[in-house]
């Protein structure tokens, strides 16, 4: 099939901080209120049935989310917690909110990297890893956990993150997405955590399925997702050429592709702008399509993300 035009992102969104926001019929959306260059407005918690609940990534560590969550959640049983993955503004206020309905706490698993750390190489989103959590059970591709009403279906997506996984709500046409498409911007891929195969073979799977809308991690829905999906996957085989084409024009070190790739990208970004590139270095290297006898030193030769 032939590719699409790359991404048209979408940043018009109101989080609406504290106020539980009905997006669909048994879905309500509430969002923390940790914006970021990586969060966008913040991280999508995600209320899905009536009298028996489930709540998608109740987000990190605060108060306010917390309160908030549990406003919205009066007079409802909360029978499960669906954790998207293990990245600190997705799931680790995941504890306090098990302690306080009693509800089951499903994920794929705990937090992994996508592979293990090379020698001298360390890991840039350590500090990002919620490394306690552990689910209660563990999902494989297409298991299902029922409510009242609702029936939610995973969808297994790794690539942003190892153990990274979408939930489809059976009947609806609704895919939770996570951080893997988002409306707002591409996800982060970033080494040891994630992989740029992984990431790309997981877009594949989604454009298999006829999902009429997503709603994502952080930012608002993707209302026209296989097109969407499509041109992230244009997006990534673009910037996978441009990587291509910048080692091929002799620059060796990761820095030097960013300057030349990223220049239009706020500076902000160019640590994962970094991340990212090392992730399409390891993807290339995979193919067979370039070769190196010096991978710790591409490995060092980024800024980490903050």
């Amino acid at each position: 099939m032939k590719d699409s035009a790359p991404p048209a992102f979408d940043t018009s969104f109101d989080p609406s901080y504290g106020v539980a926001v009905e997006i669909a019929p048994g879905v309500q959306r509430l969002t923390v209120n940790n914006p970021s260059p990586f969060t966008f407005h913040g991280t999508n918690s995600y209320i899905v049935g009536d009298r028996s609940v489930v709540v998608i990534d109740p987000g990190p560590e605060d108060e306010a989310h917390f309160a908030a969550l549990i406003r919205a959640l009066e007079g409802r049983e909360v029978t499960h917690i669906a954790v998207s993955h293990t990245h600190r503004d997705h799931s680790p206020l995941t504890r306090r909110l098990k302690e306080a309905t009693g509800a089951i706490v499903v994920a794929e698993g705990p937090h992994r990297a996508a592979r293990p750390l090379h020698a001298g190489e360390t890991n840039p989103f350590a500090e990002s890893a919620d490394v306690d959590f552990q689910p209660d059970i563990a999902l494989g591709d297409g298991d299902r956990i029922e409510g009242d009403g609702w029936t939610l279906s995973t969808v297994l997506t790794p690539g942003h993150a190892a153990n990274h996984a979408a939930f489809a709500l059976d009947g609806a046409g609704i895919l939770f997405s996570a951080d893997h498409v988002m409306a707002w911007a591409t996800s982060i891929v970033a080494p040891p955590d994630g992989a740029m195969s992984d990431y790309m073979a997981s877009l594949e799977k989604l454009l298999k399925r006829d999902d009429r809308i997503f709603f994502p991690g952080h930012g608002g829905p993707v209302t026209e997702p296989a097109a969407f999906t499509r041109a992230l996957r244009t997006h990534r085989r673009m910037r996978e050429r441009a990587v291509l084409e910048r080692i091929k024009a002799g620059d060796r070190y990761i820095p030097d592709m960013v300057k030349a790739i990223y220049r239009d990208t706020d500076p902000r970004l160019h640590g994962a702008a970094g991340l990212s590139v090392l992730a399409h270095i390891e993807d290339l290297l995979e193919k067979g399509l370039i070769a190196t006898e010096a991978y710790p030193s591409l490995a060092a030769a980024y800024e980490p993300v903050g």
